[in-house]
């Protein structure tokens, strides 16, 4: 690991306090002395870095890290494989923002779409490439990571195409379509000795981290019972989405999952057992092939109980809620690409107060996507793995299989991923940017 990659926002605090002294920005003497240039405002180089000592008084949070960017040719090289909305609404502006990622190629089965898209982004004709030309992708190192931004069933395909180029791979969720196709993209990532990545960016998001902070530290005891909610209307009958045999299911994979491995990560336990119930209105054409609505409950060997709810029939809405015995814990817009809110009710005193957490906005395909590169250029493993995903499969194929029957079905850890939290999970990512 680099000097750079080590500096956690704690140690770029420290460290601006440590400029602070040693420039003498505290002294007097300093704060007369004449000058044009004073370090208080100009910074200092410090690990790679520019650093600027805590301007703000005692009851102001102090600032962020400022930003440091790697140089655009040093930063990892994306192909993004799917031109879609997704890719386009999303992905391709966070890499505007990105500090250790770039657009480096694109991929489409559109050749008019990818042209476009490329000039748009200042790309070379030669960085367009349709869905048969993997062997030239292959070619070109400029690209060391594929992101996947397909239809589920199609991911198994492009996975293995990635990397049997030799290229490293962010996978879109849901992984695939089956836990047999996650388990066999593993194993040709593993072959191919490339890292594999699955795109869960609540996992990096600033908001949904603090809630597993504040829920593992003890501060309000131990969650005892989570609500979270997935929730938006389907409109277009002929999207994809709503055909089985290329989304592998409907609102559970799709919205739903974002419930199940939220609760997953904010806990870092899996559960032992699950119970759940499907819906398909019958007389909308919509969901002939797949469900609208499902309802399945968790537990956990902790005692935890986990209430999930998603449906592609309501008014949008996304919430994560958790309640222990010091308070409630709830996390508006939680699975949303912007607008976290995160309130954390609890006693104060003989009153009960309802503290909003003001958190800094950050987007989450960026961090997402530099969190990955920082781990291709410095051989760590990612924090949503391959086999993140696969467990979500699992677990996925086990609420519908409680659906079917009526019975709860039980489950628990991958086998030979021992005992502990976060046995599916790589170290977590950095807070420096």
């Amino acid at each position: 690991m680099t000097d750079d990659s080590a500096l956690s926002r704690r140690n770029l605090l420290a460290a601006g306090a440590a400029i602070t002294g040693a420039l003498g920005l505290g002294s007097r003497a300093s704060a007369a002395t004449p000058g044009p240039a004073v370090p208080a405002d100009t910074g200092a180089v410090q690990g790679g870095r520019v650093m600027f000592p805590n301007w703000r008084g005692e009851g102001d949070k102090p600032p962020a890290p400022t930003p440091a960017p790697q140089p655009p040719q040093k930063r990892t090289g994306y192909c993004v494989v799917g031109l879609g909305r997704l890719s386009l609404d999303e992905i391709l502006p966070a890499l505007g923002q990105a500090k250790h990622a770039r657009l480096a190629a694109v991929m489409s089965g559109s050749p008019e779409k990818a042209k476009l898209v490329a000039q748009q982004y200042g790309l070379p004709e030669s960085a367009v490439y349709g869905y048969g030309d993997w062997d030239k992708l292959k070619a070109n190192p400029d690209v060391q990571v594929v992101y996947i931004v397909t239809p589920n069933a199609v991911h198994k395909d492009n996975v293995l195409a990635a990397a049997n180029a030799g290229k490293h791979v962010l996978c879109e969720k849901p992984m695939a379509a089956s836990s047999a196709e996650a388990r066999a993209m593993i194993a040709a990532c593993e072959r191919a000795n490339v890292r594999l990545m699955i795109a869960y960016r609540c996992q990096y998001e600033p908001f949904n981290r603090e809630v597993v902070r504040i829920s593992r530290s003890g501060e309000f005891g131990r969650p005892r019972l989570i609500q979270a909610f997935n929730g938006q209307t389907s409109g277009l009958p002929e999207q994809w989405r709503l055909r089985q045999a290329l989304a592998g299911g409907g609102a559970l994979p799709d919205i739903g999952l974002y419930c199940l491995n939220g609760v997953r990560a904010l806990l870092g336990e899996e559960p032992d057992q699950i119970t759940a119930q499907v819906y398909a209105p019958p007389d909308d054409k919509k969901f002939a092939e797949v469900e609208e609505s499902v309802s399945f409950t968790l537990t956990f060997p902790s005692g935890v109980i986990a209430q999930c709810l998603t449906s592609y029939g309501v008014h949008e809405a996304r919430r994560l809620t958790v309640h222990s015995a010091g308070a409630e814990i709830d996390l508006e817009n939680a699975f949303a690409y912007t607008g976290q809110r995160l309130f954390v009710t609890h006693r104060s005193g003989k009153a009960v107060a309802r503290d909003e957490r003001m958190l800094a906005h950050k987007n989450q395909f960026a961090l997402e996507m530099d969190h990955f590169a920082r781990c291709i250029q410095e051989g760590r493993r990612p924090r949503t793995p391959g086999e993140e995903g696969l467990q979500d499969h699992v677990l996925m194929e086990a609420i519908y299989e409680a659906a079917r029957t009526g019975a709860p079905v039980k489950v628990g850890p991958p086998a030979g991923a021992g005992s502990g939290l976060d046995v599916t999970r790589g170290p977590e990512p950095d807070e420096a940017g």
